[in-house]
């Protein structure tokens, strides 16, 4: 009689090459959900949209259907996304940092660094917008004003826990002000005309989100948190170009919950790449003004294990609240 361990071993040997074969099958008749944590018509569902397309071209049968699960800026869908089957048939995208603050501030249902990190796609820097005829024209005006008006100088955000409101927070640290008031809103477009009423001092957004705007010669940017001016605003000088060191942005891209079957990763990890490669949608990223950064898998992830170590550090000087 066969022994309890060669048992388990030949059903060890059956089972395997059924994973294989379900694996191999991906994906069968079945769509692709992709969650989009945040409203339709914003940065992350564009960016979503434009890109699904091309990623389900290069793999056969792939049917992606993206599905808007938002709420408590970006938690629900993202834990939507962490507590699906890791099959292959549920991803989601996300925004660094928000993706790693959150479970800082209050309790969720996913652990930050536990997804399957498939590409980052699009990195818009942060940047501090001022409407034409403000008198701050420089970052060095707001510092003094700061420390002169000490709780005074208010600033828009796209609300608590955002990128924007995280690089205030550290533009704090680096500059050593008093804290400025921040205006929360819930997204750059209530917040842009409420710039422009001259409602607030100072609005911290992305680069993106009123580049019209300065075009026109309605708002000015006194200074981007990007590593090297980003083309679009080449003229405006960076953070460390001012004197303070300091880099920020929201890094847009693709996740899926922990443990997807490497086969599966793999042939995911292979298609995001040749669509970030196709020149059509390069073009079509430059029209949509979505500055690319591409990374893809473990590249990606340990772009966003150093976010999440520079948020926890943050967390400990200027801790924040949702």
């Amino acid at each position: 009689m066969p022994s309890r361990r060669a048992l388990l071993a030949g059903a060890g040997l059956l089972a395997a090459p059924a994973t294989l074969r379900a694996q191999a099958a991906w994906p069968a008749d079945k769509p692709v959900e992709v969650i989009v944590p945040f409203p339709a018509g914003g940065g992350v569902d564009v960016m979503t949209r434009l890109v699904m397309p091309l990623v389900a071209a290069q793999i056969p049968g792939m049917r992606p259907v993206i599905v808007n699960r938002t709420g408590a800026a970006g938690q629900i869908g993202l834990e939507a996304t962490f507590n699906a089957a890791p099959d292959g048939y549920t991803i989601g995208a996300t925004t660094i940092p928000a993706h790693g603050a959150i479970p800082l501030e209050r309790q969720v249902r996913y652990r930050a660094m536990d997804f399957t990190f498939l590409c980052n796609i699009v990195e818009d820097a942060n940047c501090f917008y001022v409407r034409a005829e403000s008198p701050f024209r420089s970052v060095a005006d707001v510092v003094a004003a700061a420390r002169a008006r000490p709780n005074h100088v208010t600033y828009g955000t796209t609300g608590i826990g955002s990128d924007d409101h995280l690089f205030m927070l550290a533009f704090e640290a680096a500059a050593n002000t008093p804290p400025l008031v921040q205006v929360p809103f819930a997204g750059a477009a209530p917040l842009i005309p409420q710039l422009l009423g001259g409602n607030m001092d100072l609005a911290v957004l992305n680069v993106n989100d009123a580049l019209q705007l300065k075009r026109e010669g309605r708002v000015r940017i006194l200074a981007q948190g990007a590593a090297r001016r980003q083309p679009e605003a080449a003229d405006v000088p960076t953070f460390r170009e001012e004197g303070f060191d300091i880099i920020g942005g929201a890094s847009r891209g693709i996740v899926g919950p922990p443990g997807m079957p490497p086969p599966v990763v793999a042939r995911l990890e292979a298609a995001f790449r040749a669509a970030l490669n196709d020149e059509g949608f390069r073009r079509e990223a430059g029209r949509q003004n979505m500055p690319l950064r591409p990374l893809v898998g473990a590249e990606y992830k340990a772009f966003a294990q150093s976010i999440d170590n520079s948020l926890k550090a943050l967390w400990q000087v200027r801790p924040w609240r949702g």
